[in-house]
């Protein structure tokens, strides 16, 4: 039962004006209509699309006038009505110029390199490989993508909305463009006919009064209507003093400046925001806002202490980094290492092998997949290392090379790198202690085997051979690999390993008289059987030891392992196949989503202590422990997509789940009933308690699928966050794809309550039922 609030001293008056919005120009917002490349994109430019040198056809590409969307239209002749096809700006992850990619760089020497560049999307859709009239065309091009992008992620939410003004009307062509403004989607024929029906006079434009009513017909949501009823003092508007309440409730600023500020963002009633009010058009925007996300913001920044030695981290890791696709037969590419850079990605796998005319290459050994040249990889590396987080990348090296060939690559790093590649200790450390993050930013660590004296040739079974034996499915005795041409170094490579030396796991007993600058890698299938049968041994070893854990060799279609588990033993660099999507992936994204997604989360303190008594298998009453309370009421959805094999007419019958991946103590989940044939507003207001005993290793995934009687359920969208960086109060869960891209704007509604077990629950607001 909602309670009721004093009224406010201040009267509304019920005649207050209506927002005025004029014609939208996005170019405008943008601030680039008056870019010289952005000009050109408009006009379009005709250029050739190339799959191979045999396969090139002719394309135009044109920027749209909402500054966002590229239309990419074919000229084919047997058809009447010509192919189009469409990539929004913000799915593009970066633009190569020049022949970069695998397939321009075949036409090296047959067309101007200058003419060409390559447009890298985001997730698994494939790159769009182009080649211009001329240079100026391509560079206008490249440069004009960079600026679209810069100013769509530097716009501010007050830039974002409709200039105000009060003579002007608005054509549902316009309308379109003030929906895709604010974050909003709609399928046309709802917004169209919701445009009608605003539209009185039916002329097609509608006036002040008409906009103000499509926007409140648009913005409707009774769930948080009644949130907004129950802390209005008078049922019509919130003051700065009732939204100040509000944001105390939900553990956030609670000043009345802040309150003040929200309002000037977010409100587009103009007597309103004179009056410092906010109406619930201008509350729901707010609450549709990335402000109102239930990811805690000032996790989005390096928070974390990073001056531990790195074996206090997690560290994001990617296996074999150069595929796009399967172990077998799948293509070996740069673009991968820029994706996984791009996303923090803080150690990539690189497997090295001798290639011809004495030029080592990059692919998965004794396959069908294809070859990338060393130097490629590591020129890609050099441009994108620390464009997303300026801590240490470890290259993690596979080495299959002759010794002449490993001279070759010691070389191509020393003379691509540069400054930034780490050749000898640290000046003020002991070379055989772990350095931080901190110590090492801007650094790149080689990870491989390495010979400590002059004409040693170290003939171990080493990680990285095991690694090989179990990929390739074909496990090998030490004595089969104590030949002396196995596993013979390069002096050169071999002093390029610092800090991160690959040495066989024989005993933890051994391993704790070792140098911490000494790591090991372990199968999926070892880890397990450690974590397993010593599980408070593994932690203790990863305390001051570095460990890598690898895929099963049978993994043969690049699927992954459930990360958790590794991260529960303290492993550090977990290392999983980036071009897979999935559960894992989802798991993989959420914990290295805080602390910037810098690619180094600082584990919990009772893992970093040496005699720690933690065992992820035995929880009860070990240290570090303080069980919480979880309860997340879910209470509904906005615009949830259909599956995307299916674009059909059928409406989906959306449930949720909400889950906890931690400690084995703390794994569970919880489903909502499934919603019959609503895919755009459905409601559960479905509550669900969980006790996490381990807090700080907790993640909690919220996950969407279309219920299906007769076959498995679709996946619709996810969304994963670490435990620590819930937000309490009413929030909205920004949902992605399974390629982790966004989803926008579908997302869920729930409210979060979090308390500790030992003290009675706090009673729950729980105004919409």
């Amino acid at each position: 039962m909602l309670g009721s609030k004093e009224k406010a001293t201040s009267s509304v008056n019920n005649g207050a004006g209506t927002p005025k919005i004029k014609a939208i120009n996005p170019l405008r917002n943008l601030g680039v209509q008056d870019d010289k490349d952005v000009k050109q994109m408009l006009q379009g430019s005709i250029m050739m699309k190339v799959r191979s040198p045999r396969w090139q056809k002719q394309r135009t590409l044109k920027l749209l006038e909402d500054g966002v969307t590229v239309w990419c239209q074919s000229h084919k002749t047997f058809s009447r009505t010509k192919e189009q096809r469409y990539f929004s700006i913000m799915e593009v992850e970066c633009i190569q110029e020049g022949c970069q990619s695998e397939t321009l760089r075949k036409l090296v020497g047959s067309v101007p390199e200058g003419q060409c560049f390559t447009v890298v999307f985001k997730g698994p859709r494939k790159s769009l490989d182009l080649l211009c009239q001329s240079k100026e065309e391509a560079q206008h091009w490249a440069r004009g993508i960079r600026t679209l992008q810069e100013r769509m992620e530097n716009m501010t939410q007050k830039e974002n909305r409709a200039d105000q003004n009060h003579d002007d009307k608005m054509s549902y062509e316009e309308v379109q463009t003030l929906l895709r403004l604010i974050n909003i989607d709609l399928s046309d024929q709802y917004a169209l006919s919701l445009f009608q029906k605003c539209d009185r006079l039916a002329d097609g434009r509608l006036e002040h009064g008409e906009i103000e009513a499509f926007c409140r017909e648009l913005l409707r949501r009774p769930e948080l209507d009644a949130v907004f009823i129950h802390y209005s003092a008078n049922g019509c508007v919130l003051s700065t003093v009732d939204l100040r309440d509000f944001l105390e409730d939900q553990g956030e600023d609670a000043s009345l400046t802040h309150a003040q500020s929200l309002i000037l963002t977010y409100e587009l009633n103009e007597w309103a925001q004179k009056n410092q009010f906010m109406t619930p058009n201008g509350f729901t925007m707010y609450m549709l806002s990335k402000e109102n996300c239930v990811f805690n913001p000032s996790h989005a920044r390096v928070y974390q202490d990073m001056t531990h030695p790195l074996s206090h981290y997690f560290i994001s890791s990617s296996h074999n980094t150069y595929l796009t696709k399967d172990q077998l037969t799948g293509e070996s590419s740069t673009e991968p290492y820029i994706r996984a850079l791009n996303h923090g990605c803080r150690c990539v796998e690189l497997d090295c092998w001798d290639g011809d005319n004495g030029e080592p290459v990059i692919y998965h050994g004794h396959t069908l997949t294809s070859k990338v040249p060393f130097v490629k990889v590591i020129e890609t590396i050099n441009k994108y290392a620390f464009k997303a987080s300026p801590y240490p990348l470890i290259l993690s090296m596979e080495n299959h090379c002759s010794v002449e060939q490993q001279t070759v690559i010691a070389q191509q790093l020393r003379s691509i790198l540069g400054d930034k590649l780490l050749t000898k200790p640290l000046n003020s450390l002991d070379s055989h202690s772990l350095p931080s993050p901190e110590d090492l930013k801007g650094k790149i660590l080689v990870k491989g085997k390495k010979e400590y004296l002059m004409g040693e040739c170290s003939s171990d079974f080493s990680s990285s051979d095991e690694e090989t034996s179990q990929k390739n499915g074909h496990p090998r005795s030490v004595k089969e690999d104590k030949r002396p041409d196995v596993s013979k170094l390069s002096p050169e490579l071999s002093e390029l390993v610092v800090y991160t030396r690959s040495v066989p796991f024989k005993s933890f007993e051994q391993a704790a008289k070792s140098p911490t600058t000494e790591m090991s890698s372990l199968s999926e299938s070892e880890a397990l059987r450690h974590i397993k049968e010593s599980g408070m041994n593994l932690v203790r070893h990863n305390s001051r030891q570095l460990t890598r854990i690898y895929p099963s060799g049978q993994r043969l279609q690049s699927s992954n392992y459930n990360p958790q588990e590794m991260w529960n033993g303290g492993c550090q660099i977990v290392a999983l196949n980036f071009q897979t999507p999935g559960e894992q992936m989802d798991l993989n994204h959420g914990r290295f989503l805080q602390n910037g997604q810098c690619g180094y989360i600082l584990k919990p303190l009772f893992m970093c202590q040496l005699g720690t008594t933690f065992n992820p298998e035995n929880v009860g009453g070990g240290p570090g422990h303080r069980p919480i309370l979880l309860t997340v009421r879910v209470i509904s959805a906005q615009q949830l997509p259909k599956p995307e094999w299916d674009k059909s007419s059928s409406i989906v019958d959306p449930q949720v789940w909400v889950e906890i991946h931690g400690a084995p103590i703390d794994n569970n989940k919880k489903k909502t009933p499934h919603v019959d044939n609503n895919g755009f507003n459905p409601r559960w207001d479905c509550t669900f308690n969980f006790t996490v005993h381990v807090p700080d290793l907790a993640l909690v995934r919220f996950m969407v699928e279309d219920h299906d009687y007769t076959s498995p359920n679709d996946f619709l969208g996810q969304y994963t966050l670490p435990f620590s960086s819930l937000r309490t109060g009413y929030r909205h869960v920004r949902l992605l794809k399974n390629d982790g891209s966004s989803l926008s704007p579908s997302s869920l509604f729930i409210h979060i309550t979090i308390t500790h077990c030992q003290s009675k629950s706090a009673a729950n607001h729980n105004p919409s039922q």
